[in-house]
């Protein structure tokens, strides 16, 4: 239950808010996700006021604002290698309704394994900046300790590489249903790949990051060979990411080659 508001005009106010212990005090973002993260009594930190929504083209890298929606980052993505992909990835991880409120940085810290947007932006090599302290943290290194790491602190913006093409592919019940099996590989200019794969467990996992793309899809049908609970066996995972990942890498040698 949400015992108090606030909407702080600066950030500085609104980290002293969450440093406290008492009430438990979490973020307001879009709010899609917060009766998942409250339990019992609580105090909320609306965001809206501290212009944490930028989109902006940083040299190699996109930079997303913590605060930015789901839907106005599915407007304004132009025509970089992954933004067609990422396009994709937006449309599938929740309705229009839920695009217009959902925010990047709340998806992500209340995304499970079944989330197609953190599974790509695993992939992309994702970072975050943290407040306090301008810290810069990896997706990878921030998902499985997403408690702990942002106790009293803030995502401010998440960083995307320009440079870097994108393909994601998907087993679900149903097209507009959250994925069984979901695969997101990356690629660079440098020939290095990752693969992350999604739909199973409380967050995406890294299943390939290498040099060439040589070996992701045998190391995705490993990474998901005990992968099995009530929505699919393992087996049926492990041979589904291999595939899924083998349609990625095609589609991505597709578009270098065109």
């Amino acid at each position: 239950m949400i015992v108090e508001y606030h909407r702080p005009a600066t950030l500085e106010e609104a980290l002293r808010l969450l440093e406290r212990s008492q009430p438990f005090t979490a973020p307001l973002g879009g709010g899609t996700a917060l009766n998942r993260l409250i339990r019992g009594e609580a105090a909320v930190v609306d965001l809206q006021a501290l212009g944490l929504d930028i989109f902006q083209a940083q040299g190699n890298s996109l930079l997303l604002g913590a605060t930015l929606s789901l839907q106005k980052l599915l407007e304004q993505l132009g025509a970089q290698p992954m933004a067609g992909e990422l396009r994709k990835v937006i449309l599938h991880e929740a309705t229009y309704n839920l695009r217009q409120v959902a925010t990047v940085a709340g998806t992500l810290v209340a995304a499970s394994g079944r989330s197609p947007f953190a599974t790509a932006l695993l992939a992309l090599d994702a970072e975050m900046t943290l407040a306090p302290g301008e810290e810069i943290l990896s997706l990878g290194d921030l998902l499985p300790l997403r408690t702990e790491r942002l106790r009293g602190r803030l995502i401010t913006q998440v960083a995307l590489p320009l440079n870097a093409r994108l393909a994601y592919e998907y087993v679900a019940r149903t097209p507009a249903d959250q994925p069984i099996v979901c695969a997101a590989a990356a690629c660079w200019p440098s020939g290095r790949t990752r693969v992350a794969l999604g739909g199973y467990g409380s967050a995406p996992m890294l299943a390939f990051d290498g040099g060439e793309p040589d070996g992701a899809a045998m190391a995705a049908r490993n990474a998901y060979a005990e992968a099995g609970d009530t929505w699919a066996s393992a087996e049926y995972r492990s041979e589904i990411a291999a595939m899924l990942v083998e349609r990625c890498l095609e589609k991505i040698n597709k578009a270098q080659e065109a």
